[in-house]
């Protein structure tokens, strides 16, 4: 399978791309930096270097290919959400997925196109499980999932299958939330994010890149896709998990107004509550390899 991937050399393209590689797909990576990429990538990878975000001779290349895969964008939690941040954010999604979108116009052969969204889309749920038919909440993350997904929908056609990834927080070792989850429980200083009730829909990197392969070769799979444990812990549950595993105490909550003190408005993801169900992925036979926290935690620490 030829497959193009956008925002390669990010924590969760680099290990797809390495599955890639290793299943002896042919994979063709676009970047800004390409002397990064080749450093950071196996030599097996064709690089090509442009900005997902600006149209460019780039576009010729998803259309000749089985599938596109699109992890594009800014992180969301490196600096304030200033307007001129939160423009920063959403044009490096909505650009980027809008020019994927036109690269794949007029395709004439079967081709799945399959683009990353996040659990932000149902805001602050409450106790409620949600599945892929619930509504989108309310806020800054809800209303960018909303526009990403709405983007990227624009790619369907009668050749064109669009999966859209509802992320949720991605576990990974070398990179991600948890190495910045460990470093206050280093210093005996961990604990529960506000009340600690709201739900906590994480995923192990590995089963995540099981679940893009297993969408990208289910042609069942189409639209959203939920991408988080079946049964996800609530905050507490997950920091005394963390802190067992780390031997640690977790006797220091951050209370909600110290977390928007020191994070502004970006306070708000880490403490809406997202009892996330993936019901597309079990009722389609995908089977969770480490979905157990515990021992989840065991191997990536």
């Amino acid at each position: 399978m030829r497959v193009f991937v956008a925002g390669g050399t990010g924590l969760v393209g680099r290990h797809l791309i390495n599955r890639l590689v290793e299943r002896g797909d042919q994979v063709i990576c676009l970047t800004r930096d390409r002397a990064a990429a080749l450093e950071l990538l196996p030599p097996a990878v064709e690089v090509v270097e442009g900005n997902p975000v600006i149209p460019g001779d780039w576009q010729s290349l998803p259309r000749k290919c089985d599938a596109v895969i699109n992890l594009a964008g800014e992180p969301v939690f490196d600096g304030f959400w200033t307007r001129g941040r939160k423009r920063k954010i959403r044009r490096s999604r909505l650009s980027s997925t809008f020019n994927l979108v036109e690269s794949v116009e007029h395709c004439d052969h079967a081709l799945t196109f399959i683009n990353a969204s996040a659990v932000g889309f149902y805001g602050d749920g409450g106790n409620g499980a949600l599945s892929e038919v619930s509504q989108p909440g309310e806020g800054f993350l809800a209303r960018l999932a909303c526009e990403w997904e709405h983007t990227a929908q624009q790619a369907e056609s009668e050749n064109v299958r669009v999966v859209m990834l509802r992320l949720g927080i991605v576990l990974a070792a070398d990179g991600g939330a948890l190495p910045k989850m460990i470093k206050p429980f280093n210093w005996s200083l961990g604990g529960k994010l506000g009340h600690g009730r709201q739900y906590f829909p994480w995923i192990h990197i590995r089963d995540l890149v099981e679940i893009i392969l297993f969408t990208l070769e289910n042609e069942v799979c189409v639209g959203p896709v939920n991408v988080s444990v079946p049964t996800p812990p609530t905050q507490n549950e997950f920091t005394q998990a963390l802190a067992s595993r780390l031997g640690k105490p977790a006797r220091f909550p951050v209370p909600r107004f110290v977390l928007r003190m020191v994070m502004g408005e970006r306070s708000v993801a880490l403490l809406q509550s997202q009892r996330v169900v993936p019901n597309v992925l079990k009722i389609n036979g995908f089977r969770f390899k480490l979905d157990d926290l515990d021992e989840a935690l065991e191997e990536l620490i």
